[in-house]
């Protein structure tokens, strides 16, 4: 999710806009989701919760969230009184970080992808491909152990698996065809999800996804996705944004997050 500097610039927005009242920020409900990662390790957490958006990662896709087991013990003690709404879900941080080989030691070297045989270029299969062994990195050096670990479920098939697609992460520029090894990418984390029985969306912001994505054609694996969208800064603006444009074709508006008291909280659209 957003990182901490992003959350402050928004609530400082809204505070000059008059759009946070004392006393009412503060109080914490039981229909609301939050999402938590990395940077609110060691924070006292709400206590009221209806479900949670855990991060696995760390603030990159290489990294693993310090506070994964912890928050995922959290996150399984929520009320879960928001119908249709699992109480506990999970983001990972996506990238593409093609463009910069020679400073990337993650960068795959073979493998077979739908876009054919990646060799250590910067292509469309290599792209898959990164994507791919992210996601499976994630699970299995990540979240498995960290749920294990707590004696949670640790199958992925049980969770809800958001893609966190943000311009703060590394990314292919430049060209129609870096949008599309962009795109490539997250269609490698989809598949590998998919492949393990998780249910996959999308997290950004309209402006953020066509900056980093384009568009997608309805016969990628991402259409279809449900979207998780970004940006609001009160509940008013996250339901209002329950109404808007799914970020990809088929797909629906699911979640919408809005920012109070430097918490990111979530509202069900469904």
């Amino acid at each position: 999710m957003a990182s901490s500097a992003w959350r402050i610039a928004v609530i400082a927005v809204g505070a000059v806009a008059g759009l946070l009242v004392p006393g009412i920020a503060s109080a914490d409900s039981d229909d609301v989701g939050y999402d938590v990662s990395h940077p609110q390790c060691g924070a006292d957490l709400p206590r009221e919760r209806a479900f949670v958006v855990v991060g696995v990662n760390g603030g990159l896709s290489t990294r693993a969230n310090p506070c994964l087991r912890e928050q995922l013990e959290w996150a399984w003690e929520s009320s879960g009184e928001v119908e249709d709404q699992p109480r506990a879900q999970l983001y990972l941080n996506t990238a593409n970080p093609g463009q910069l080989l020679d400073q990337v030691t993650t960068w795959p070297d073979t493998g077979v992808t739908p876009y054919g045989t990646c060799d250590g270029t910067n292509s469309m299969a290599c792209s898959w491909e990164y994507g791919w062994e992210r996601a499976e990195n994630s699970v299995v050096s990540f979240f498995r152990p960290a749920a294990r670990a707590a004696r949670l479920d640790s199958q992925p098939s049980r969770y809800v698996w958001w893609l966190d697609v943000e311009t703060m992460n590394t990314w292919q520029v430049g060209s129609v065809d870096a949008l599309a090894r962009n795109r490539a990418a997250l269609e490698g984390m989809t598949e590998y999800l998919l492949g393990q029985g998780a249910e996959v969306g999308i997290y950004s912001t309209g402006q953020q996804w066509r900056q980093i994505v384009g568009g997608v054609d309805d016969d990628s694996v991402l259409a279809g996705l449900d979207s998780w969208l970004a940006g609001s800064v009160t509940v008013r603006q996250a339901e209002e944004a329950c109404d808007d444009d799914p970020l990809v074709p088929g797909g629906e508006v699911v979640l919408s997050q809005y920012v109070r008291d430097e918490w990111d909280r979530n509202a069900s659209c469904r």
